[in-house]
This record gives structure tokens, sequence and C-alpha cells, in this order.
């Protein structure tokens, strides 16, 4: 093609066309600057269908990830609510003084190390935030979905601080000092039945609470997300 150009312009010079020559070379410019608008909008279709492609691979990998945080925070449930359960069946036993229940109001305060511990270091919205890539997902509802998820999980890991410092400050010394661990003996048992012991179990039992509450938030939080997450993949999918 350049040698056909080529032989159209010197012929156009050898006859001494000039404005031939003018309207040939015109012709080369636009032609060349049509096949650069050519490259860039072929470019341009290639970097959108990457960006899709990469759009879709992320939201698969996030309702991965927010799937398998919905089934550690289930089970955390269940083991929460288990103790919890155990918990007001011993405030009821020292409320009503019953002392025939003493055998399994200790082993319940053997109990009272349990706790649920959701702990997550670093979440999905962080990391996508920090890697740069949060500018190729498109659905602002997701990404605000996300950023409130990562609330609620600061919100369950300083529960799970709260707990854990309440057992080591509180509830172990209590118990060190009133039951034996490997007998379950115990050195006085009205101590088991006094208001004070009493109140170990109202504190733990509103801070386990409080962490239901904030665990089922987040169950709801991500059903909602992967729902969206879902209807993004199916309309994105169908284009």
């Amino acid at each position: 093609m350049t040698k056909f150009l080529r032989n159209i312009r010197k012929s156009f010079l050898d006859h001494g066309s000039v404005k031939g020559y003018l309207l040939h070379a015109l012709g080369e410019i636009l032609l060349i600057m049509i096949g650069v608008l050519l490259a860039f909008q072929v470019s341009n279709w290639n970097e959108k269908a990457n960006n899709k492609n990469a759009e879709l691979i992320y939201y698969k990998n996030i309702k991965r990830q927010l799937n398998e945080d919905r089934g550690i925070i289930s089970r955390n449930i269940d083991y929460n609510n288990n103790y919890l359960g155990q918990f007001k069946f011993a405030s009821q036993i020292i409320e009503a003084k019953d002392r025939a229940k003493i055998d399994t109001l200790i082993a319940i305060a053997l109990n009272l190390f349990r706790y649920s511990d959701f702990h997550r270091a670093s979440n999905i919205y962080e990391t996508i935030v920090n890697s740069g890539q949060i500018k190729l997902l498109q659905n602002q509802d997701i990404i605000e979905g996300l950023q409130g998820l990562e609330e609620t999980y600061v919100y369950i890991n300083k529960m799970e601080e709260i707990h854990l410092d309440v057992i080591k400050q509180i509830i172990v010394p209590d118990l060190v000092k009133m039951i034996e661990f490997t007998s379950g003996k115990v050195a006085n048992p009205d101590e088991l039945y006094a208001f004070e012991f009493k109140n170990r179990f109202t504190l733990l039992l509103e801070i386990m609470k409080e962490k239901n509450g904030v665990y089922n938030k987040a169950i709801n939080d991500i059903t909602r997300l992967v729902e969206w997450i879902d209807e993004e993949l199916d309309s994105k999918n169908n284009k």
C-alpha cells in the first residue's frame, strides 16, 4: 500500500500537478489520522473489556469472602447462644438459691472462660482500597455496603476485646479463688450464691447479648451485599 501511494505521489510530481499532490498528501494524512483513531478506539474497547472482566472477578471473589464470613459468624452466633443459655440458667439457680443444683452451677461457672471470637484483622473493603482496585467497581451501593460492613466488623472486634478483658480481669481472678479447677471443689459454696457472683453472670450476659446483636447485623449486611452482587453479575453477564 505504501509503495502504491508513493508511486501515485511520484506520478503527480512528474506531471507537475501540485494540486493533485497536495490532495494526495492530505488524503495520506487523513488515512493516518483514521488509523490512529481506530487504534485508539480498539485500545479503549480492549481496556473496557479487561476492566469489565476484572470487575466480574472482583465481585465473585468478594461474594466468596462474604459467604465465608457469614458461615464463620453464624457458627459464632451458635457458640455464643449456647453459653448465653447456660449463663441465664446459672443466674436463675443463684437467684432461686437452689442448693440442689450446685454441681450444675459449678460446671457452668467453669464455662465462664468460654467466649466466641470473630476477629477479622483486615476485611474486603480495606483490601480493595489499599490495592487501588476499588476504581474497578462501578456499583456504588456495593462499595458503600462494604464500607458499612467494615464498620460493623470493627464493632464486633471491639466487643470481642471487651469480652476477653472482662474474662481476664474479673472472671479469672474470681474463679481461681473460688473453685479448684481439677476437682471442681468449692472452698466456700456460699460465694456461689452471693449477689457478687451473680453480677458476674449478669455482666457477661449483657456483653453476649450485645455481641449477638452486632453478629446478626453483620449477617444481614452480608446477605444484602450478596444479593446486590448477584444482581450486578447477572446484569453484566447479560450485556
